[in-house]
C-alpha cells in the first residue's frame, strides 16, 4: 500500500510528467491533491499498471481529488527549452492551474519543483513575477520513484499518462502511419521506420535524435 502523505500538511500535492522519452507529442504533466481518507489498492505507478486499469482510475482519481490539473507542454516548447526543462516547467503550470493552493509538493524525480523557475521562451505560457514568487513560497521535496511510493504522486502519473494517450490517440488520426495509436510516440523500431520513410511531422521533437543515422534525414520532405 503506497503512502498518504509524506508532509503532514493537509493540502499536500503529488505531482508527475508522463512522455518525457518520445520523439512526437506532448510531455504531459499533472498535479494531484487527494483527500487525506483516499486509498485505492490498485494505484501504483502508472508504468506498473495496464492500460485498462489505468484508464478504469482516470474518473475515481478526477471524482475524489479534492483538484487537479494537467498540462500538456508542445514539441516546440520542448526543442526550446530541452525536455528536462519542459518537464518541470509543466508541473510547475499544474501546480498554478489548481483550485487549492497547496501547503507542500512532493514531485517525482530528484530535482526541485523550484528549479529552473520562469525561463524566458517563445513558445508557451510565460510566467509572472506573481506566479514566480508563488511557487517559490510552496516548500516541496523531490522523491526518487515517488510514483511508487506515494499515493497523490501515483495518482498525478495516472493522470499525465492517460490525458498523454488520449492526446496521441487523436492526432493518430490526422498521421496513422507513424501508429501513434499503438507506439504514443516512443521510440519503437516501427516509429522509427515511419519516420525514415515519410519524414518528421509538426508533433514530432526536432531537437530529438529521431534516427540513429540523423544526419541522413532529408528535413525537405518534412510532413506538415
Amino acid at each position: 500500500m503506497l503512502q498518504k502523505n509524506f508532509s503532514g500538511f493537509v493540502f499536500e500535492t503529488g505531482t508527475d510528467e508522463a512522455g518525457r522519452g518520445c520523439l512526437a507529442g506532448p510531455v504531459t504533466a499533472a498535479a494531484v491533491i487527494l483527500p487525506a481518507e483516499f486509498e485505492h489498492s490498485f494505484l501504483n505507478d502508472s508504468k506498473q499498471l495496464s492500460e485498462k486499469i489505468r484508464e478504469s482510475l482516470k474518473p475515481i482519481i478526477e471524482e475524489n481529488a479534492i483538484c487537479f490539473a494537467v498540462t500538456h507542454l508542445h514539441p516546440e516548447e520542448i526543442d526550446e527549452i530541452n525536455i528536462l526543462n519542459a518537464s518541470m516547467k509543466g508541473m510547475q503550470e499544474c501546480i498554478l492551474k489548481l483550485n487549492q493552493t497547496p501547503e507542500f509538493i512532493i514531485v517525482d524525480g530528484n530535482r526541485s519543483l523550484n528549479a529552473k523557475l520562469g525561463l524566458k521562451n517563445t513558445f508557451g505560457k510565460q510566467f509572472s513575477t506573481t506566479e514566480i514568487e508563488l511557487l517559490k513560497s510552496i516548500p516541496n521535496q523531490s522523491i526518487i520513484k515517488g510514483d511508487s511510493k506515494f499515493l497523490s504522486i501515483a495518482a498525478a502519473s495516472v493522470l499525465a499518462k492517460t490525458y498523454r494517450d488520449e492526446y496521441m490517440d487523436k492526432i493518430h488520426e490526422e498521421f496513422p502511419m507513424y501508429n501513434w495509436k499503438k507506439n504514443k510516440g516512443y521510440p519503437t523500431k516501427e516509429h522509427r521506420e515511419a519516420i525514415k520513410k515519410y519524414g518528421p511531422t509538426k508533433y514530432h521533437r526536432m531537437s530529438f535524435r529521431l534516427l540513429p543515422e540523423q544526419l541522413e534525414l532529408d528535413f525537405s520532405s518534412s510532413t506538415n
